[in-house]
């Protein structure tokens, strides 16, 4: 048996992931564009026109793909710490550094930005969600080639070890505080928990106390409220979106009214939608967090469907990819980033039809934002360097081996 990788870069580079990130890209600019037709941003004298900024941040973000696919994974594996622990830093610097500081920014009671001066605003954050698979996926891959031999006691250590790198960060985005993204860092650790092969005799006491555990944070949030804004540091803003969720009509005037004109928006699409620039509800942050619900007015239900499956067959493919790949590194690299993109859809798309409740949890490739684009293009770039530098194992003929 030999190892065999074929040689054209033509044949190596994945066209079909290329097409989808385009064609998002696409359905991204549109979007962002009709957002720009209503509301508060008509009444501006010089409003802002986010769509050269998009443009430009998809063009840095396909710089970062071919940055990212040039390495190989062995070359990721060999820094995963170091990319994991230069992530944490700068999620500590946000913490430590004061607000006086002009490159520290922070919005909305949230401290989660470094202003850089000719560039804008980023997030670590986002780059961090990325940086956190890779450190996992190599703390994985060192569990398992030590432990040839699973056992109970293994399990339990390597969930140990899963632990303690998601606690690291979760602690530094609760203290932002950005609950949104921290269950992002949870679904990631929940999808690689499976992947990496624990038993279920664990997962499935583990999934349950968690569950249990959501359902007693959301009865507290409800009856309880000053226990958890003295004990953990929970927010006026994120209890309102509880109850908003639950009931956004009696808060109407609040922070249920966000959801509300959401689904106004939704809803009078109907099934065809009102054409392009043809909204009438305005709806705040239409450009970013609630991009889906101008897909929904403009394009209706047709056309929210059409980029729901759009976002399926991303998810799809990649998932076809990781079942192709050989390398358990890439492998747990893979399903993190599956892991991570749908639950982001499935999060940001149900809180505008108020399946779920409001989060700041963009769009992937989608919603107007560098950090988050950049964090997104930067996994695919990932994916791309698996499937390019991906080897195949295949018997010799018999003519060869003579």
């Amino acid at each position: 048996m030999k190892m065999k990788m074929n040689t054209r870069p033509t044949d190596r580079f994945d066209w079909t992931l290329a097409f989808i990130i385009l064609l998002l890209g696409l359905i991204s600019l549109i979007a962002i564009a009709s957002a720009q037709t209503t509301g508060q941003y008509k009444l501006l004298e010089n409003p802002k026109n986010f769509i050269p900024s998009q443009i430009q941040w998809y063009i840095v973000g396909s710089v970062i793909i071919a940055i990212a696919m040039y390495l190989e994974p062995e070359q990721y594996k060999k820094a995963a710490w170091i990319i994991y622990g230069g992530g944490i830093l700068l999620l500590a610097l946000l913490i430590i550094l004061p607000d006086s500081l002009s490159f520290v920014s922070r919005r909305s009671g949230a401290k989660s930005w470094f202003h850089i001066p000719g560039i804008g605003s980023i997030q670590p954050a986002e780059f961090m969600k990325t940086f956190f698979i890779i450190g996992m996926a190599r703390m994985i891959t060192q569990h398992h080639e030590k432990f040839l031999e699973k056992t109970l006691k293994t399990d339990f250590f390597l969930l140990a070890k899963m632990g303690v790198l998601l606690f690291i960060p979760l602690f530094f985005i609760l203290l932002q505080p950005d609950l949104g993204t921290a269950l992002v860092f949870i679904a990631i650790t929940a999808a690689l928990v499976v992947v990496a092969g624990v038993t279920w005799r664990i997962i499935l006491p583990l999934f349950l106390g968690t569950a249990s555990i959501g359902a007693i944070l959301l009865w507290a949030a409800l009856y309880a409220q000053d226990f958890l804004t003295a004990h953990f540091n929970f927010k006026p803003y994120q209890f309102g979106r509880i109850y908003s969720w639950l009931d956004p009509y009696s808060y109407a005037s609040n922070e249920g009214g966000h959801l509300i004109t959401s689904l106004n928006a939704i809803g009078s699409g109907e099934i065809f939608g009102k054409g392009f620039k043809g909204r009438e509800v305005y709806v705040p942050e239409s450009h970013t967090d609630f991009i889906f619900s101008v897909i929904g007015e403009d394009w209706g239900f047709l056309g929210a469907s059409v980029v729901i499956c759009v976002y399926f067959f991303l998810i799809y493919h990649l998932t076809k990819i990781t079942i192709e790949l050989k390398d358990p590194f890439s492998t747990y690299i893979s399903a993190g980033i599956i892991a991570m993109i749908t639950f982001h859809v499935f999060q940001n798309i149900g809180m505008t039809i108020q399946l779920l409740p409001i989060t700041g949890i963009p769009l992937p490739f989608i919603s107007y934002g560098g950090s988050s684009l950049m964090g997104n293009m930067l996994a695919i770039g990932l994916v791309f360097s698996m499937k390019f530098h991906h080897r195949t194992y295949m018997f010799n003929s018999l003519d060869e081996d003579i």
